[in-house]
């Protein structure tokens, strides 16, 4: 146990400097913060100032959340594929499920960061006026979860491909779908369209946003996470043996 910990914590930090080491770790975020800030910005303009929530923040946060995750993980894999790194690093003394975790955290960590950034937002409501805390920090815990679900989708699709484009089209298109796919069950007769809505990214947030947290909601993310990071498992294990 000691010895994966130390594995993953190996992997984790090389990623992390890599991320660290280039700019896209920070244009992402650049674009992240500016993006939110101007519906954050907007929402209160909107409202007359008379509503202290993160809302706007929010509405625009789930959708970037979905599309910088893509972006994020499109080249954990495929790049190291394509440097002709990968191959050294099958051949290590290490698991792949220490592969793909150490690559996970450290894809979350600079998530974790981007979310931090935007705490900004809270502090000037609380500032000028007197939100309700509870709200604000479930929602964050919520947007953590949709990251979580996000990162392991996009990895997953990182380990199809030795192209980057390709990866993040191939995760932005499983995101985008899991995430209408609440809005295709609404349109279909009960109980199938129960179930697809059951499956939607999107439908298991608002409950975070009301400042409630269902357990249900938070083992259906940390679900997603498992069910991908384990897919990613299997298709480096597939292509350790051919």
């Amino acid at each position: 146990m000691k010895q994966s910990l130390r594995n993953i914590g190996i992997v984790a930090r090389k990623e992390l400097m890599t991320y660290l080491g280039s700019p896209m770790a920070y244009i992402v975020s650049a674009i992240f913060i500016g993006l939110s800030g101007a519906s954050f910005t907007t929402y209160l303009a909107q409202s007359s100032y008379s509503d202290t929530s993160i809302r706007g923040f929010l509405e625009a946060a789930q959708l970037l959340i979905l599309l910088f995750s893509a972006l994020l993980t499109m080249r954990l894999i495929s790049e190291e594929r394509k440097l002709g790194t990968w191959e050294l690093l099958l051949t290590a003394p290490v698991r792949e499920y220490e592969i793909v975790l150490g690559k996970f955290f450290s894809s979350l960590l600079v998530l974790s960061g981007m979310l931090i950034l935007t705490l900004y937002f809270p502090i000037l409501l609380m500032i000028f006026g007197d939100p309700d805390t509870g709200p604000i920090l479930t929602s964050y815990l919520g947007l953590l979860l949709i990251g979580s679900a996000s990162l392991a989708i996009g990895i997953f699709s990182s380990s199809l491909t030795t192209y980057q484009i390709v990866s993040a089209v191939v995760a932005s298109g499983i995101l985008f779908g899991l995430w209408f796919l609440g809005m295709v069950g609404n349109l279909i007769p009960q109980p199938v369209g129960e179930i697809l809505s059951y499956f939607s990214l999107s439908q298991h947030f608002p409950g975070f946003v009301r400042g409630v947290v269902d357990t249900r909601d938070v083992i259906y993310y940390l679900s997603v996470t498992a069910v991908f990071l384990f897919l990613s498992v299997r298709s480096i294990e597939t292509e350790r043996w051919r």
